[in-house]
This record gives structure tokens, sequence and C-alpha cells, in this order.
């Protein structure tokens, strides 16, 4: 009788196991409204229908920062985020290569580098213990001011927004001679309320979904830095997805995340337009100016390297294959990055 009762409850409890729900809670700075948020909720149900509600995705979105977002992932309380790469320099510095500035002069550029070595940096993410399902680039960050920009003595001096903790950023602005203000992003609108800054950086888009476009009067026509985001899974929440669950998890992110890869910078054109066209004025700057701009930041982007801030050897296999796209695709008004 007691064997029989083992064997029961043996299979009562196996029974419950298999049925039980696996809540998985993300966390990003994303609204609920814009389109990346609205694609998630449709693969979450995606998910919990395939897998027969096994699995359930949850997001939170609108938080104030990817610090936040990082920090309820370490007490348990997220499992996972939606990050940009300056979140997680600490967790994996070589994440942040792609978005040093002033490294690709185009999306092609920046493809033909990413189709080299997305596959290492994602493998760099899991062994810093994330489950990545790929980037998706959002555009190119450019800089937004209230006085016209197109040279380093337009900037010498100034006040500028920079994102609070992302150090590459700080020293490139002071590299440049520009006072860098480190703050959340909750705090940038208030910031250009109040005339704390004199310039932000900030793709196009980000501008009109945080509505900072209504505080500044020029935009400089310079792709100041490649940006993008990345979906990411803490790797022991994964591990305990049983394995055909994994399957269809990385299956769907993955396509959510390529989706959005082919349209965020077309989309990062399109929001540009917009902005001249609700009055946003063009600046451009002469090919002088941006080839001092490009060799200060190029000097930086080295030292940085040889200090440690992301691997020296990753970040001259990047700069090789731009010179090779470069010198393939050679036009007459490119500066050379180094």
């Amino acid at each position: 009788m007691r064997k029989l009762a083992f064997v029961i409850l043996s299979v009562l409890f196996s029974g419950a196991a298999v049925g039980e729900t696996q809540e998985i809670m993300i966390g990003t700075i994303v609204p609920s409204h814009v389109a990346w948020a609205k694609e998630m909720l449709v693969a979450s149900k995606e998910i919990g229908e395939r897998t027969d509600g096994r699995i359930k995705l949850k997001f939170r979105f609108a938080q104030k920062s990817d610090a936040a977002t990082l920090r309820n992932m370490r007490t348990r309380r997220f499992q996972g985020g939606m990050f940009t790469p300056g979140a997680l320099q600490d967790q994996y510095p070589d994440i942040t290569l792609y978005s040093l500035p002033l490294v690709f002069d185009s999306k092609e550029e920046a493809n033909f580098v990413r189709s080299r070595m997305d596959g290492k940096l994602m493998d760099g993410l899991n062994e810093a213990g994330f489950v990545s399902f790929g980037f998706s680039a959002t555009g190119f960050a450019v800089l937004m001011s209230n006085e016209p920009v197109r040279s380093v003595a337009d900037v010498k001096g100034k006040q500028v927004w920079v994102r609070a903790g992302d150090r590459i950023s700080y020293s490139a602005m002071e590299a440049l001679g520009v006072n860098p203000q480190p703050h959340p992003l909750g705090d940038v609108l208030v910031g250009l309320q109040t005339n704390l800054y004199d310039m932000i950086t900030v793709s196009p888009v980000g501008a009109l979904v945080m509505q900072w476009h209504t505080k500044v009067e020029y935009l400089t026509e310079m792709p100041l830095a490649y940006t993008f985001g990345f979906l990411v899974i803490d790797k022991a929440t994964f591990a305990k997805i049983e394995a055909q669950d994994q399957v269809i998890v990385r299956e769907v992110l993955t396509r959510v995340q390529a989706e959005f890869d082919k349209t965020g910078i077309e989309d990062d054109e399109k929001a540009k337009q917009v902005l001249f066209d609700a009055g946003i004025k063009a600046v451009i700057p002469g090919a002088a100016e941006l080839g001092e701009i490009r060799a200060i930041l190029a000097e930086n982007n080295r030292k940085l390297a040889k200090q440690g801030e992301y691997s020296e050897d990753l970040y001259d296999e990047m700069m090789g294959y731009i010179d090779q796209y470069r010198s393939e695709h050679a036009k007459g008004d490119i500066v050379a990055a180094e």
C-alpha cells in the first residue's frame, strides 16, 4: 500500500510540474505604446499558445532606466530586460563596440561588420549570463541643440546630456571639450526645459518618442553613434525552460528582433524627416570639421581600448572590417576613421 501510495503521489506531482506555468518578467524603458512593445505582447501570446501555457512572458514597460531594470534582474523581480549597449558594459564590455562614436559612416557599413561579428557578441553575452535573441538597429544618434553645431569649436564648454553610467559617451564628450551631464533617461525632458543641457545626443525616433525634439532647434547631420537594442533573459532562468519550449521561445523572439532590425534604421530616417517637418533645422558639418571631430573620437576610442574598457583585439577586428568595406566601396568624401 505504501508503495502504491508513493507511485500515485509521484504521478500526481509529475503531472503538476509538467502543467506548471513559468512566468518570465521582462523590464524595459520602452513605453507600452510603441511598435516594439505591441509586437512583444503579440509574441508573448504566441509563445503561450505554442507551449500550451507553460511559458508566459510578461512585460513591465516604461521603466525609469536600464539600470533600474538591471537591478530588478539582480533581485530576481525581473528575469529579463530589453537593453541598449551601455546598460551592460560592466557585465560584458564588448557589447559597446558597435555604438562607439563615429565608427560607422552608414547602415551599410554597420551591416557589413555585424554580419561578421554579431555571433561573437551574442556568445559574449551568453558567457556573461544572458541569453540573447539578436540585435535590433534603431538608427544613428545625432546631436541636437539650441544653437547650430558644425565643429569642435561650436561644442567647447557646452553642457551635454549623457546617460548615467555611460562611461564611453562621457569620455567621448570630454575629449571634444564638452561638459557631460550624466542623468537617467527620465530626467532629460526636465533638463531641457530648465536649460540644464545645451545639447543632447539621441536617435530621431528617440527624440520623438520622448518628446525631446520640442525643446531643441537644430539637428547636426552626423552619424554620431550606431544605436541598437537587444532583449535578454537571465541564463539560469532560461535553463529551467524545457528544451522543446526553449526552441519555441528562441524562434519567436529571434524572429521579432530580426523584423525590427530590418525596419529600425528606415523608421529612424522617417523620424528624422518628421523632425524637419516639425521645424527642426538641419546643420551639415563640412568635411574638414567632420574630419577633426572624427580624429579626436578615434583617438579616444583607441585610448579606451588600451585602458580595457573593451577588447582591443575585437576593436581592431571591427575597424579592420570597416576599412575593408571602405576600400571595396571607396568614396572620395569619406574621411578615414583612424
